[in-house]
C-alpha cells in the first residue's frame, strides 16, 4: 500500500484528492497539512511514501517545505501546480520534488503519477514539459530558478561515458524502463545508473538531474 499525505490550503481540494485516490486500491491517504509547516510536521511522524504539495500555501509554502522534507530524507514529494511555471515551480524542482504535476490532470494520470513517483521515477506533466524545455532554453532563466549558485555547476569529472547516457536521458524524462530499453540494459542496471548518477550530482532526485542534464547542454 503507498502512503500519501495530502499538503494544500483548500480543504476542497484535499477532500477531492483523498476521494480521487481512495477509488485506486493501491493508494492510502494517511495524513493532511493545510500549510507548509504542517505538512512537514506531519511527514516527520507519519513518514509517508509521497507528499502531493502544493506550492503556494501560507506561512511555510511548498519550495521551503519541499526543500526540509527532501532534505531530510523523509519522503518523497509530487508538487502539484496550476500550469504557469514560475519561480516557485523551479524552486520545488531545485529543492528535490520527484516531479509535477498539473492539478487539472485526470484521475487516472495523478493516481500513476503516485505510482511512478513512489516507485522511484520522477514524473512530470507532458503539457508542463514543453514549457519547462522552454523555459530553461531561455538566457537568464536558470539564475531566476532557484539555483542557489546564480548558474549551471559543471558535471562532476567521475561521471563515465554511460552515466553521461543516462543523465542525457533523464534529461529527456526517460523512466528506467525507457532508459533500459534505449542503452539495451536490464531495468535493474538502469536503476543502479540512476542511483550512482544521483549521487555524484550531489541530488536527491532525477528532475534535478535532468535540470542538471539540461544545463550542461546534453540534451
Amino acid at each position: 500500500m503507498i502512503r500519501v499525505l495530502l499538503a494544500d490550503d483548500h480543504a476542497a481540494i484535499r477532500a477531492g484528492l483523498r476521494m480521487l485516490l481512495a477509488t485506486a486500491g493501491d493508494i492510502e491517504v494517511i495524513g493532511e497539512a493545510g500549510d507548509g509547516a504542517v505538512a512537514v510536521a506531519n511527514t516527520r511522524a507519519l513518514r509517508p511514501d509521497v507528499v502531493l504539495m502544493d506550492v503556494r500555501m501560507p506561512g511555510t509554502d511548498g519550495v521551503t517545505a519541499t526543500r526540509q522534507i527532501v532534505e531530510e530524507g523523509l519522503s518523497e514529494v509530487l508538487v502539484l501546480t496550476t500550469f504557469d511555471l514560475d519561480e516557485y515551480v523551479f524552486g520545488a524542482l531545485r529543492a528535490g520534488a520527484a516531479g509535477f504535476l498539473l492539478k487539472t490532470a485526470e484521475a487516472t494520470a495523478l493516481v500513476d503519477a503516485v505510482r511512478h513517483v513512489a516507485a522511484g521515477d520522477g514524473v512530470v506533466a507532458p503539457e508542463v514539459t514543453r514549457r519547462l524545455i522552454a523555459e530553461l532554453a531561455q538566457p537568464g532563466v536558470r539564475k531566476g530558478a532557484g539555483n542557489r549558485g546564480g548558474s549551471a555547476r559543471p558535471l562532476p569529472a567521475d561521471l563515465t561515458p554511460r552515466e553521461l547516457d543516462v543523465l542525457a536521458g533523464l534529461g529527456s524524462g526517460l523512466s528506467n524502463a525507457e532508459l533500459a530499453a534505449e542503452l539495451m540494459i536490464s531495468e535493474a542496471t538502469a536503476k543502479t545508473h540512476v542511483s550512482r548518477v544521483l549521487a555524484k550530482l550531489g541530488v536527491t532526485s532525477r528532475v534535478q538531474a535532468a535540470i542538471a542534464a539540461r544545463d550542461a547542454g546534453l540534451v
